[in-house]
């Protein structure tokens, strides 16, 4: 079995770190990934999907990355489950594994 993805996009907002409840450093990124062909209208569409970055990662990503820069992310998607109010909700999130700064201020890519 195999669960990679790939995805190569601009970063929508500039990243901040926060710690989990149990003192992992965490991130949410957003990357906006223009779709390669036009729609019925003839203009480009473009996805936003979200990715979380743990530590190292989360922490050189905020350093060296800012809103605009291009990054490509290579990652697993995971699953889980949130409940609130008598609710079961699934989640699918882009796990980063690593991260490639593009076009960015410092180094090219951090695991």
């Amino acid at each position: 079995m195999l669960n990679q993805i790939i995805l190569v996009g601009r970063l929508t907002r500039d990243i901040t770190v926060n710690k989990s409840e149990n003192g992992v450093k965490v991130c949410t990124i957003s990357l906006a990934i223009p779709r390669s062909f036009k729609n019925s209208e003839g203009t480009y569409d473009t996805d936003f999907i979200d990715c979380v970055a743990f530590d190292s990662i989360a922490e050189n990503t905020r350093e060296y990355c800012s809103k605009g820069d291009i990054v490509g992310v290579k990652g697993r998607v995971q699953s889980r489950v949130i409940e609130s109010d008598d609710k079961k909700e699934t989640v699918m999130e882009i796990i980063c594994e690593k991260i490639t700064f593009l076009s960015s201020k410092k180094p090219e890519e951090t695991e």
